[in-house]
């Protein structure tokens, strides 16, 4: 498979705090690629690299082979990486569809109106919004909500999308409709980087899954692989999840 994203020796430090620390990863195009770990293991430091926000103190990133590190968060967004954020901000007094468009503008640089909303309106339908169009965002339910976060992520037309913790405190329908969500949009030809916590999600959706502890890597392999890691098991999964595991594939 063609690597699509790629971290070398990637570390970002604040102060003397290593939030990651000499990360190399890889991402396949097409793929569903997880990032798992304990809250504080660095995941979403390591998106903010990647996306532009933060700086790598050491490490280079790389997007189809051409070396981005260091890009802004909009100069990345116009290649083709557009990343969701763990804590969902719309503009609150817009609509969902100008939330959306605002996405189209930006990310793919569209310059007229009617073009954006197309964009937009294709986004919505896409996620199952398009009938709350016209209402105001901060009115949506956090479903909704992080629905809308998804659509402003595709209305910029992205090769690659940071999924950062899309279904946390979702129901076990949202959850489902959103691991739907998740396919479809692999199907559209986007690749998928997530970070989640929810294991059901992880483990139903993803094709190879990385582990961070103390922002070091600490294992990579399939969902199963994963599982079965007594390192990752002791600093992240439990013995709860293990037996649980073992008993779901008996």
């Amino acid at each position: 498979m063609n690597v699509i994203l790629e971290g070398k020796n990637v570390s970002r430090f604040f102060g003397g705090l290593a939030a990651v620390l000499e990360v190399d990863f890889q991402v396949n195009q097409g793929e569903i690629f997880g990032l798992i770990g304990p809250n504080g293991a660095g995941k979403t430091t390591l998106f903010r690299v990647i996306s532009g926000v933060y700086p790598p103190t050491t490490g280079r990133i790389f997007f189809k082979g051409h070396d981005i590190t260091g890009h802004k968060p909009h100069t990345t967004c116009h290649q083709g990486i557009c990343s969701t954020h763990q804590v969902v901000k719309p503009f609150p007094d817009m609509t969902v569809l100008e939330n959306v468009m605002v996405g189209a503008y930006y990310g793919a640089g569209i310059g007229d109106r009617k073009t954006a909303e197309t964009r937009a309106m294709d986004a919505l339908e896409f996620t199952g919004l398009a009938a709350r169009a016209n209402q105001i965002a901060k009115n949506l339910t956090l479903p909704d909500r992080n629905r809308l976060e998804i659509a402003r992520a595709l209305a910029t037309k992205p090769e690659v999308v940071l999924l950062d913790e899309v279904i946390a405190g979702l129901n076990p329908t949202e959850t489902d409709r959103t691991m739907g969500l998740v396919r479809q949009m692999r199907d559209r030809g986007i690749t998928i980087f997530m970070v989640e916590h929810v294991m059901r999600a992880v483990m139903g959706l993803c094709d190879r899954v990385m582990v961070l502890n103390y922002g070091k890597k600490i294992a990579e392999g399939t969902p199963q692989e994963i599982a079965r890691n007594s390192e990752v098991i002791e600093a992240y999964l439990g013995k709860g999840f293990q037996a649980l595991s073992r008993k779901g594939s008996g």
